[in-house]
């Protein structure tokens, strides 16, 4: 599965980050590939690029405030939750995607 997803958390520092290398090895750790932008006080990095949405099988936002950008992803699986459940359990979240996208095909 190829996943993009973006991480912003209301302060833009910690868990903005840290979700995001946990999503990172959790994916890698599943078989998956993932591109992650985060939003984050230092503005947004590692910015998603048109290819790489193109490319993607689902969006992922985890988030606390409002994603920069959203329109980017119209037309795309999109699933949304609060950074928290990315921050507890990054494999079960994405093992959970993995499951119900299988399931739509």
């Amino acid at each position: 599965m190829k996943i993009v997803a973006i991480t912003a958390c209301t302060a833009g520092i910690a868990h903005t980050y840290i979700v995001a290398e946990k999503l990172q090895k959790a994916a890698e750790e599943l078989g998956h590939d993932i591109k992650v932008e985060t939003q984050g006080s230092a503005g947004i990095e590692n910015e998603l690029t048109a290819e790489d949405i193109r490319n993607a099988d689902v969006v992922l936002y985890t988030h606390d405030i409002a994603i920069r950008g959203a329109d980017r992803f119209k037309g795309k699986k999109i699933v949304d939750v609060p950074i928290s459940v990315a921050l507890k359990q990054p494999k079960s979240l994405l093992s959970t995607i993995e499951k119900k996208l299988a399931a739509k095909q």
